[in-house]
């Protein structure tokens, strides 16, 4: 392999990392400092990616106006797409932690869930919505005009690196805040929160927002980086089980952690395809639920060996600088 093709290959490696890195932080203000259970991160995943995704597309003309249906088509900067797609996820997780959030976990686990189903099959089987299972393509790259081809990649490498650090520079400064205190107040014992006369529900619902609409902008950053989206993308297994494996390998309740877990975990998961590459050819086929097995095991020796994660929980979280 060129020199060329390596380094193209890594820098599109980093930036799906980083675009899961994104989404891990946000898991994190719910899981890892709050307890909130979310196996729906597919649903968010797919909120933020079809919101930037209609708001930033000219609404479909001519010909091809004939094949693809469309909402509406705002043509905005990728930047209105960014906030669109995290106040549009914001919005529904509101909604969701409404009915479910003084409840226990488990009403928040499966409303999540189901969300998540539901929004995808919304937007497979309403044409009228989004195209339907054919999805959108040609989604617009910011700054694409300035660079062709693949050195474009490096540009918006240098975009979603931007994006991930004001992200994680935000969540730092909130969690190292007296809002996250009481979040881990909250995670620990939520009695023991309420008798200290804080509102364990609006602290609750702060923190499922916040995270939702972090997790809105990893939509938006993976759909602009494809510049294709179809509902079949926003399964269970890319949308929500890897982010968990990778939270959890890197260290739940600690920023850092949950973004080392992000490269680690997904090198490893591109890295097998040089594995199945290996394998005699009866086996190769059989290559996809080979990744499947691998990255189930490591989740069951992390949890086993290393439940805290390669970095575990940061100890001392007062001061966002020492």
């Amino acid at each position: 392999m060129e020199t060329g093709s390596v380094i193209a290959y890594l820098v599109s490696l980093v930036i799906m990392a980083s675009i899961y890195g994104v989404f891990c932080l946000g898991l994190n203000i719910q899981w890892g400092y709050t307890g909130l259970f979310n196996i729906g991160i597919a649903g968010f995943f797919c909120i933020g990616a079809y919101t930037s995704a209609m708001i930033t597309t000219p609404v479909p003309s001519g010909v091809l106006g004939q094949y693809v249906h469309q909402l509406f088509g705002l043509n905005m900067p990728f930047v209105f797409g960014l906030i669109g797609a995290a106040v549009m996820c914001g919005l529904v997780a509101f909604l969701i932690g409404v009915p479910t959030l003084r409840l226990s976990e488990d009403y928040l686990a499966i409303a999540t869930l189901g969300i998540a189903e539901t929004f995808r099959l919304i937007f497979n089987n309403e044409r009228w919505l989004a195209n339907g299972p054919q999805g959108l393509m040609g989604l617009p790259q910011p700054l694409h005009s300035l660079v062709s081809g693949r050195n474009y990649d490096y540009v918006y490498l240098v975009i979603v690196l931007i994006v991930m650090v004001i992200v994680y520079l935000l969540i730092e400064k909130g969690i190292r805040s007296p809002w996250g205190r009481v979040l881990r107040a909250v995670r620990e014992d939520e009695i023991s929160a309420s008798a200290s006369g804080k509102d364990v529900f609006r602290f609750k619902m702060q923190s499922l927002i916040f995270g939702s609409m972090v997790m809105g902008v990893g939509g938006a950053l993976y759909a602009h980086y494809t510049k294709a989206i179809s509902p079949d993308v926003f399964t269970p297994l890319y949308g929500t089980f890897i982010i968990w494996v990778m939270l959890m390998a890197g260290g739940s309740g600690n920023n850092k952690g949950a973004l080392l877990g992000a490269y680690v975990i997904w090198g490893i998961w591109i890295g097998s395809d040089f594995l199945m590459d290996m394998l005699p050819d009866v086996i190769r086929g059989k290559g996809p639920y080979l990744r499947f097995l691998i990255v189930g095991i490591l989740l069951e020796v992390i949890l086993l060996y290393r439940p805290q994660g390669i970095l575990g929980e940061e100890k001392k979280v007062s001061k966002l600088f020492d």
